[in-house]
């Protein structure tokens, strides 16, 4: 299967004409789409579904975007899962807050159809060509095992839950330990160019992966980066 053209996408909105509006446009293009008008279903449906892409709202009454996507990153079915957040321009101020929650990109409204269809498949390559140059072999560091294929990292004997961006940071800085990555480098190679990702956004992900692997595996370069210490 093709998946940057045959790929499939979840739809969440709490409105149906957006949601009607979005089916007909992507089934055009070839994709499968399942649907949900709410965070709840949203969940319910990726285990179902497994979709490859999740294309969810912000602004919804009960479970808004955000705390869905961080649902959505705590499961242990297709927790890999692409998520892209529509927002209202302005919005602007909830766009760290999905990215901080697990999301892989954003998607302005108002909705045009040949741009959306562009940011969807620069969405899928990016991806797919991260994933196609990932290494197959598990990453040994010290105490620490990397499985790239499964996405499972342990620390000594302990399966550590890391958060799909949590551990493409890792798995980046594992490839060459040693080497700084500078946070611009760390964003363009994790969120890609079309992501705007502020310091912040990267050094919280990264506090995350300290607490979580401890301390003392990554180590701060004042005014530059991070890197892998071996």
């Amino acid at each position: 299967m093709d998946l940057i053209n045959n790929a499939k996408i979840l739809l969440v909105d709490d409105e149906p004409d957006i949601l009607e509006f979005l089916t007909y446009n992507l089934k055009k293009e070839g994709y499968r789409i399942e649907t949900a008008s709410n965070g709840r279903e949203a969940i319910e449906k990726n285990k179902s579904f497994e979709p490859h892409l999740i294309l969810l709202d912000v602004m919804m009454p009960n479970l808004d975007g955000i705390e869905t996507c961080y649902e959505i990153r705590q499961q242990e079915v297709n927790k890999e899962v692409l998520i892209a957040m529509l927002t209202a321009r302005h919005e602007e101020y909830s766009e760290i807050a999905g990215l901080e929650a697990g999301a892989d990109d954003y998607i302005h409204k108002p909705i045009r159809p040949r741009l959306l269809m562009s940011r969807i498949q620069a969405i899928l390559k990016r991806h797919h060509a991260m994933v196609a140059h990932q290494q197959s072999t598990v990453i040994h560091i010290d105490n620490i095992k990397i499985d790239p294929e499964r996405m499972e990292v342990h620390v000594g004997d302990q399966l550590v839950n890391l958060a799909k961006k949590e551990f493409e940071i890792l798995q980046l800085l594992a490839s060459k330990p040693g080497r700084v990555y500078g946070r611009d480098e760390i964003y363009m190679k994790i969120w890609g160019s079309n992501v705007i990702v502020g310091t912040r956004t990267i050094d919280v992900h990264v506090s995350k992966l300290r607490e979580k692997i401890g301390d003392s595996f990554i180590r701060t370069i004042k005014g530059i980066g991070y890197k892998l210490d071996i």
